[in-house]
């Protein structure tokens, strides 16, 4: 796909959005059920079931998925979009780019091991390896306008307000 072909792509959507604000809200959702017999949690992705389980670090047997790895490959797969779609609309030819996260951990957090320890990330580091012959104002251009329009990096980043309950069945 090239710009013209994703400008065309996008046009209208961008147009019912301006004229009906409303429309460009959209609630995302994920759901997913505690196993009976493990420590696990099936989550659905709406098109395979995931399970999540703990981190080897806290006990876990590796098979399952770990939700902080989770959380790094989301990051990793929208800042990939995000990236390519920006440089599709700003013509910027990629011969190959990769994406990668890191994300430091401190275990005696989540394991109630030391009060001081912090349960999440303390850390996360996002890298783009790119291939390209596009100019360093380009690619200036392209990395602020990624980081502008990453869902994930954003939500990340500025931490919204989560509401959290719990309700008897």
């Amino acid at each position: 796909m090239d710009a013209a072909a994703l400008r065309a792509m996008q046009a209208p959507i961008k147009e019912r959005y301006k004229a009906d604000p409303k429309a460009g809200f959209i609630t995302l959702k994920a759901k997913g059920s505690v196993d009976d017999t493990h420590i696990a949690c099936k989550v659905e992705t709406g098109r395979a079931l995931a399970v999540a389980g703990l981190h080897p670090a806290t006990g876990g047997s590796g098979l399952e998925l770990c939700s902080g790895d989770m959380l790094l490959e989301a990051l990793v797969a929208c800042a990939g979009v995000t990236l390519k779609a920006v440089a599709t609309a700003l013509d910027i030819p990629l011969q190959h780019a990769e994406v990668a996260a890191e994300g430091d951990l401190d275990f005696r957090g989540t394991l109630g091991v030391a009060k001081d320890a912090p349960v999440g990330f303390a850390q996360i580091r996002l890298r783009f390896d790119v291939e390209t012959d596009a100019p360093q104002d380009k690619l200036d251009q392209l990395l602020k306008l990624t980081e502008r329009y990453c869902v994930v990096y954003q939500t990340i980043r500025s931490g919204p307000p989560v509401a959290v309950r719990l309700e008897r069945r």
